[in-house]
């Protein structure tokens, strides 16, 4: 096990992860005050939207206006996941400077999701993220049911490896391992990150985790233990991906600030104003969110009922 990191950095995924799945529209200044308020909490990394074609995700339609009318702020980067060439062609006539592709390590969930394998993606992929470097454009990776998929069970860990790999021989610069059903525990987190670890730069990969059965947190203290210092996390615990059956909200970025505060880890995120812009979009909604920290400073503040 390594030492604990004295800081480390969380990428706010609330905007694009969070909101995909929601069925309501969501008005286009709603998300950017969403985002706003997100970034005035010291946030420094922000996925801000998808561009995704419009009837794949129809939340995220408004892809392109989203990213041309982003808020100045001072070191924070925003990125925008981009799934083919059209997508970056979007992305670029929007201004985006970073991206994400993404797969996964499980052919069936590859096919339920992007309607390709794992070796097709890849193969679709490479000229997307050439284009990008090319232009000056950062991209980062993800790699789905890299625990767990729900299609065919548990997923080898030197399959994740080699994944991971070979999106690292495009020049991304960032990986992010991925629990997308959020059935991981710690021992699947040492044994399948560790087996990434093995051949990948520790500094490159990043981990993502769904909170389906309650062990985010304690899956992010086993990344800490092997030296990861980048971890997702989505405001209030918003998200699901629409094709992974059974699959809960995202790792709260409160209660992951809370639990790095406690510890001494420094964040630069300021647990309130995640709140402020959880509250935000709870009020849209109209509904509870799943966060737990989100829960109580709701009751502490006495709304603890967005519907009302």
């Amino acid at each position: 096990m390594m030492p604990l990191p004295a800081r480390l950095k969380i990428v706010e995924v609330g905007p694009r992860d969070g909101l995909q799945n929601e069925p309501e529209p969501i008005a286009t200044d709603v998300k950017l005050a969403f985002i706003a308020r997100l970034a005035e909490s010291g946030l420094s990394q922000i996925e801000a939207t998808s561009f995704v074609h419009p009837k794949a995700i129809p939340q995220l339609a408004d892809a392109v206006e989203v990213a041309r009318r982003l808020p100045a702020a001072g070191g924070v980067t925003y990125s925008a996941l981009v799934p083919n060439q059209k997508g970056l062609d979007r992305a670029i006539e929007a201004g985006m400077r970073r991206i994400a592709v993404f797969t996964a390590a499980s052919d069936s969930f590859a096919k339920k999701n992007i309607n390709m394998t794992v070796d097709e993606s890849l193969a679709t992929f490479a000229p997307v993220v050439a284009a990008a470097l090319e232009r000056g454009i950062t991209v980062r990776g993800y790699v789905s049911t890299c625990f767990v998929c729900p299609f065919e069970g548990d997923v080898s860990k030197q399959r994740v490896r080699e994944v991971a790999l070979r999106l690292f021989d495009m020049g991304i610069d960032e990986v992010a391992i991925s629990d997308t059903i959020g059935a991981a525990s710690p021992r699947d987190v040492f044994e399948t990150v560790g087996c990434v670890l093995e051949q990948s730069p520790r500094e490159k990969i990043a981990l993502h985790f769904h909170d389906t059965y309650g062990t985010a947190l304690a899956n992010v203290l086993a990344g800490l233990q092997l030296g990861v210092t980048t971890f997702d996390s989505s405001a209030g615990g918003l998200g699901g991906c629409p094709y992974a059956p059974g699959a809960s909200g995202n790792l709260a970025t409160e209660d992951l600030v809370y639990m790095l505060d406690r510890m001494g880890i420094h964040t630069g995120v300021d647990l309130g104003k995640v709140f402020e812009a959880s509250s935000l979009i709870a009020q849209t909604l109209r509904r509870q969110l799943p966060g737990r920290q989100w829960r109580k400073l709701s009751a502490e503040a006495g709304d603890a009922d967005p519907t009302r």
